[in-house]
């Protein structure tokens, strides 16, 4: 019984003294800067700007004219050079969905995943009924890739600190090597 009352008083102890914390929601699409680092609001914007941009051009009306469809396009490596941890796959999530939303582009899927969804009709070849096993060799080939960089560069004095973000993303043609979008996006942000 001493205890369970030793227990009881230690725990009620530690929680009077351990700082209180209060967490609110907010909107998802609410702009908020902690620290002055790459952020989700960062990464939305980023994606949904650049996209919005590089379906705009010239290469996308050519390419429907010249093959009479929508071009099917593969997010590949966007690679963090920045001096932070940037979550490049939320970034490329965000582009994938960009692109599926405007309805301009197909989207197929890429990396670690594709390979799971390989292993899955792998699987059906044994497991699966003859009616809905899925073939092999009838996945939709990517037309272009989307690949590319963000780099940050930080200026600093001991009030003040300025970071600045360039991504750039390119799309290229996957038979020919033609890059046919170059985009570039720039933040800069100031934190007192």
């Amino acid at each position: 019984m001493r205890k369970i009352y030793s227990v009881i008083c230690i725990a009620i102890v530690v929680s009077a003294c351990s700082p209180s914390q209060k967490v609110t929601r907010v909107d998802e699409s609410a702009q908020i800067d902690l620290s002055g680092r790459w952020n989700d609001t960062d990464s939305r914007l980023v994606a949904e700007e650049m996209v919005n941009d590089g379906l705009s051009r010239a290469w996308l009306t050519d390419f429907v004219e010249d093959r009479g469809k929508k071009p099917t396009v593969i997010v590949g490596i966007i690679r963090n050079k920045s001096s932070e941890h940037i979550s490049t796959e939320t970034f490329t999530n965000d582009i994938e969905r960009e692109f599926i939303n405007s309805g301009k582009v197909r989207v197929v899927q890429g990396g670690e995943a594709r390979e799971e969804l390989r292993k899955e009709r792998a699987d059906q070849q044994d497991f699966a009924s003859v009616e809905t096993v899925k073939k092999w060799g009838l996945e939709r080939g990517a037309d272009l890739m989307m690949q590319g960089t963000i780099n940050s560069i930080t200026d600093s004095d001991s009030r003040e600190k300025l970071v600045y973000y360039q991504v750039d993303l390119f799309l290229t043609h996957l038979e020919t090597n033609e890059k046919l979008w170059i985009g570039s996006k720039k933040i800069k942000k100031v934190v007192r």
